[in-house]
């Protein structure tokens, strides 16, 4: 067997990296070889993967997240190219893991065809090592005035002749003039590989839709291969989880007497906010995103998640009064926890000449350290000990280092090459590792003291909670729901056989190209 399938969606957030996700795992438990890809992500969600030369390199979380759905390790090659916005104008590129440039939207077409030639060659790789390449698109297809460089959606489809099936999102609302205008706005050669649908979040009876799907069908003469119910467990490493006021997951009942609140401050630039996850993971933790001050003087512990742009950020919480809400949190001897760029802003000073070229800025001195950003970005997978000897995994995305500390400081973790990483002073915590968390040891240790710190006394943590544990269960959740709600007979033809003969084209397309007159 040799296939592909292409993933688009009506929108951003519509349910492709999931669905993706979901589809790899579906068919990796009926023995397929299966890997996943995407050609550009743009994200600052990114794992750390170690390439053939034995260096880390960069790829997008949710290619990370598909891999382990496919029972594969992540490969450079599922996520050739990804932008990490550092501001609404300027991108930094990571080509097949490796940071080789920072563009702005006039600068992008030019790189563009070296990026499409690097995913177009990691695509035809996967193509023989593995029996079906599972695509995800980024955005929509019908970003018409994205079309004519486009390699991510439809130019990637007809680059590999991939059939493409496009997932909307119902519980946004307007979902059926979504498929059929992302349809309809498609060329005849585009349209043609336009398989069917899929509709994402959906609530309520079954029965009601119906007339509407029929519809669809009527008006595309395309089918709907299923439609994934609304499930209240499927956050894990999900981007649009991240919003302002939500409250990660679904918080199990505290396996003491107290709940333990904690507040993550949602930067403007956050990056890899995913970490905090692990900490939602436990029952009695409650984890909420936020940019209230109000909410960090209530909250147990605050957390400074990473930032794509440190400077920037931190400039950003001193405008918000965020600055002298975790000031004043620290003040009261409640725990704060940095993490990446959070750390860095903890200390007395940076020192960039790098990412924002504004040289030294004034910390938030809460420790006695300062942070130097270098050219050379840190990227690499971390193992180590922390508290006694708990076993500690992580990664480190980064450019920023610690350049001057005060040498009786406390780290918080210690490498497995016996060197510091991080600090601890009183009730502040920092450290440089993403995905620390997710050590299960570790993490209730923290938490453990971070309840103390906090006074939560009645607070205990479960003593089984297993983080990797609850990821497999998630990939798990969303294998069972493409099973049984989606017509997997349908998608077979379609992965092994390629888009399905004789499909029509829904006007108007792409407008005439028209000559302009002659004098």
């Amino acid at each position: 067997m040799s296939g592909g399938l292409l993933v688009a969606g009506t929108t951003s957030d519509a349910g492709k990296s999931v669905l993706t996700a979901g589809i790899c795992r579906w068919l990796h438990r009926q023995g397929v070889k299966v890997a996943p890809f995407k050609a550009q992500n743009m994200s600052n969600n990114s794992a750390v993967v170690v390439g053939p030369d034995g260096r880390g390199g960069e790829i997008g979380r949710a290619q990370a997240m598909q891999a382990a759905a496919c029972g594969l390790a992540p490969d450079l090659r599922f996520n050739p190219v990804l932008l990490k916005p550092g501001s609404d104008l300027a991108s930094q590129v990571v080509l097949l893991g490796e940071a080789v440039d920072t563009i702005t939207a006039g600068t992008f077409r030019h790189l563009r065809p070296r990026l499409a030639e690097t995913a177009y060659a990691a695509l035809a790789e996967l193509r023989e090592t593995y029996d079906v390449v599972i695509c995800e698109g980024a955005g929509s297809p019908a970003e018409i005035n994205l079309r004519a460089g486009d390699y991510v959606n439809m130019g990637l489809a007809r680059h590999a002749n991939l059939p493409t099936i496009v997932v909307g999102d119902i519980d946004r609302g307007g979902v059926f003039a979504s498929m059929f205008g992302t349809v309809a706005l498609l060329d005849p050669a585009d349209q043609v590989l336009i398989a069917g649908f899929v509709i994402n979040k959906f609530r309520g009876d079954l029965g009601l839709l119906q007339p509407g799907l029929d519809m669809l069908r009527h008006v595309t003469g395309r089918p709907t291969y299923g439609v994934l119910p609304w499930a209240l467990d499927l956050w894990l490493d999900a981007e649009d989880s991240l919003a302002y006021g939500r409250v990660l997951g679904r918080p199990a009942a505290p396996h003491g007497t107290e709940w333990l609140d904690v507040a993550v401050v949602r930067l403007p630039r956050i990056s890899n906010a995913t970490d905090v996850e692990a900490l939602a993971a436990e029952p009695g933790v409650r984890v909420r995103l936020t940019i209230e001050p109000a909410e960090l003087a209530a909250a147990d512990l605050v957390v400074l998640p990473g930032s794509k742009s440190t400077v920037a950020d931190l400039a950003w919480l001193r405008e918000t009064g965020l600055a002298d809400a975790v000031a004043a949190h620290v003040a009261a001897g409640k725990p704060l926890l940095g993490l990446c760029g959070g750390f860095q802003m903890l200390g007395r000073a940076i020192h960039d000449p790098v990412e924002s070229r504004q040289g030294s800025v004034p910390g938030l001195g809460l420790l006695p350290i300062e942070i130097t950003f270098d050219p050379r970005k840190t990227v690499r997978q971390s193992v180590g000990t922390a508290h006694g000897g708990l076993p500690v995994r992580g990664y480190e995305i980064h450019h920023g280092y610690v350049s001057r500390t005060d040498p009786t400081l406390a780290p918080l973790l210690t490498g497995d090459d016996g060197v510091g990483e991080g600090a601890v002073l009183g009730a502040v915590h920092g450290t440089h590792w993403h995905g620390a968390f997710e050590s299960d040891g570790f993490r209730r240790w923290f938490l453990t003291e971070t309840a103390r710190l906090a006074g939560r006394t009645g607070f205990q943590v479960a003593p089984a909670t297993s983080f990797a544990a609850a990821r497999e269960r998630s990939l798990d959740l969303l294998g069972d729901l493409v099973e049984e709600h989606l017509d997997t007979d349908a998608l077979w033809r379609l992965i092994e056989s390629g888009p399905p003969a004789g499909l029509p084209f829904i006007p108007p397309g792409p407008p005439p190209t028209t000559t302009p007159p002659q004098n």
